[in-house]
């Protein structure tokens, strides 16, 4: 990827937003927003500004895939985070680049490369 990208970050975990958001920007990025709940995140859509999303699944109990539609319905590429202890995708986002927790850095580039090519 040859330049940075502003991301949005969808994620409950302040210690993993934290860490996803200095991995992020140790490559190059830059956070638009970070959201820690599906209102907060449907609202950062509604005012855009940013490349590309990435989104935790499991929102303090709340599934993320309101966003994932808002997401969609926009043009907007997206990521979905998880930790593997959740139901598969809608099929509707089957083909969504997954990015599996915990996060590490070499794992970002390719999964945004992926979604943005």
């Amino acid at each position: 990827m040859s330049e940075g990208r502003n991301i949005l970050v969808v994620e409950d975990e302040p210690l993993i937003a934290m860490m996803l958001e200095d991995f992020l920007e140790t490559l190059g990025h830059r956070i638009h927003a970070s959201c820690d709940n599906v209102s907060a995140a449907l609202g950062a859509c509604e005012s855009g500004g940013f490349d590309v999303a990435i989104l935790d699944v499991n929102l303090k109990g709340e599934a993320v895939w309101p966003v994932a539609k808002r997401l969609q319905e926009k043009g907007v590429p997206f990521v979905i985070a998880s930790g593997g202890h959740v139901e598969p995708p809608p099929a509707e986002f089957a083909s969504v680049p997954m990015l599996e927790k915990p996060y590490t850095i070499d794992r970002i580039t390719p999964v945004l490369e992926r979604v943005t090519a």
